[in-house]
């Protein structure tokens, strides 16, 4: 059964989410401070956490890094009433994996609590299917999925989360062609609303960070009107 933390001082909102998840079938778990929630983060292990703001104690950008930073992989979906685009902003700066401004739907919770979990599992199936499971070394380049780590002749590559979770996915599978919608579905979910072109631009920052030359790529190559294949 899967985990759910939320990290809230809104008991109201505590009892609803409550009666959400375990309709869901998972198992909730709720604290009100930023302290507490770095504490239960540790004691639940939690599959996907609801995070606040505006907490007491640490607030929720600051506890969003310092979970992201010992987890790399847990779904954070923060829940704030702080709408604005630098909010957001610093949100998915500080590691957030989505961003929801209270008050939302129930159900479109619902959604993406699933679609991030789901998202989770493929993220360890494609490591599964990997040979290494949880390393990849093709040529200079290594990746270490467990640990977002990247490196190029044994330096160290410095990939945002984004980047690193493109590269990682089509390394995990090497040979096979990703569309450009199934790297976008993968990164935010099916209800996200980006362009797939937005993909472009992380296939061009990847490039220029583990590619020797860019306009000819030797790890992440393009497929004509299709997608994007890690070398096989």
């Amino acid at each position: 059964m899967h985990r759910i933390l939320m990290i809230d001082d809104d008991e109201n909102l505590q009892r609803l989410i409550e009666r959400l998840v375990k309709r869901d079938g998972y198992s909730f778990h709720a604290v009100s401070s930023g302290n507490d929630g770095l504490a239960a983060v540790k004691e639940v292990n939690p599959d996907l956490i609801l995070l606040d703001i505006m907490l007491p104690g640490i607030n929720g950008f600051d506890l969003c890094k310092l979970i992201r930073n010992e987890n790399p992989t847990i779904p954070i979906i923060i829940l704030s009433a702080k709408g604005d685009i630098v909010d957001k902003s610093v949100g998915f700066r500080a590691g957030a994996n989505d961003y929801l401004v209270k008050p939302f739907d129930i159900e479109e919770l619902s959604l993406r609590i699933e679609a991030h979990l789901l998202r989770t599992l493929d993220i360890v199936a494609h490591k599964n299917a990997n040979s290494g499971n949880q390393y990849c070394k093709v040529g200079d380049l290594e990746i270490f999925f467990d640990s977002y780590l990247v490196r190029l002749r044994g330096e160290k590559v410095q990939l945002s989360s984004k980047e690193f979770e493109v590269l990682a996915l089509l390394a995990s599978a090497p040979g096979k062609v990703f569309t450009r919608e199934q790297v976008l579905n993968y990164l935010w979910g099916e209800k996200d609303t980006s362009s797939p072109n937005s993909i472009t631009v992380y296939i061009r920052k990847i490039r220029e960070k583990i590619e020797d030359d860019p306009a000819n790529p030797r790890y992440v190559q393009t497929v004509w009107r299709i997608g994007y294949k890690f070398v096989d």
